[in-house]
């Protein structure tokens, strides 16, 4: 699973990469430890160019009766996205992108877990494919969610965790999976949905980490002791 990422970059330097207009409208911080339930960068493709937004990280079904189904949809698993009713439709109308710059993923040794902060390391910036929903309660309260989707986890990550997060490190491939696609796409957009196939790099942090309540440089601070590369 993906449970946390840092977003630590300039919003001039993701505007360059990610092409989406300047809001004027738009709240942004530097974060180093982004939990599910807390607002993240969202770009979706808007009419005619590309839109930035925050939204509630974890899924809240266009059907779902109460909000607090989001937080247990914070991930969506590749192999089965298409499936599953919670995420079918976002798949196919509602995709998006969601930057990261790093995600942390724990490793059990003995009965410890340690965490690790995994980047590229060269793609300072990347982003994570994802889906979004628009929900309104029966009251009109109105919560726009994402989830971040999953695969398997590549060589590399076996080394941490089981799955990890399907990375769209090239514009081409963003493009592809923010572009409005027919019905009939599922074959296409998942096969973006694969193990990032590139150069990859862990390194141990500080379990201040571990709270969702710290979001500062410690989180992101590289430990001496265990260092992972590609």
């Amino acid at each position: 699973m993906c449970g946390r990422f840092t977003l630590t970059a300039d919003l001039e330097i993701l505007r360059r990469i990610f092409l989406f207009a300047q809001q004027a409208d738009l709240t942004y911080n530097r974060r180093y430890n982004i939990a599910p339930g807390q607002k993240v960068l969202v770009v979706t493709e808007g009419t005619g160019q590309r839109r930035v937004a925050t939204m509630r990280w974890g899924l809240i079904p266009g059907w779902a009766r109460e909000e607090r189904i989001g937080y247990k949809l914070i991930n969506a698993r590749a192999e089965t996205i298409d499936q599953k009713p919670s995420f079918r439709k976002a798949f196919l109308e509602r995709r998006c992108l969601i930057p990261a710059d790093g995600f942390f993923e724990w490793k059990r040794a003995g009965r410890e877990k340690y965490p690790f902060r995994i980047i590229l390391p060269d793609k300072p910036v990347f982003a994570f494919a994802g889906v979004w929903e628009q929900w309104r309660s029966p009251e009109g309260k109105s919560i726009t969610s994402c989830c971040i989707i999953t695969t398997e986890a590549n060589a590399f990550m076996q080394r941490i965790h089981q799955r990890m997060p399907a990375i769209l490190a090239e514009a081409e491939e963003q493009a592809i999976w923010l572009k409005p696609q027919q019905p009939d796409a599922a074959d296409t957009l998942r096969k973006l949905l694969q193990p990032y196939g590139g150069p990859m790099e862990a390194y141990r942090v500080s379990k201040v980490v571990n709270s969702p309540r710290v979001d500062t440089p410690e989180c992101i601070a590289r430990l001496d002791r265990t260092n992972y590369d590609q």
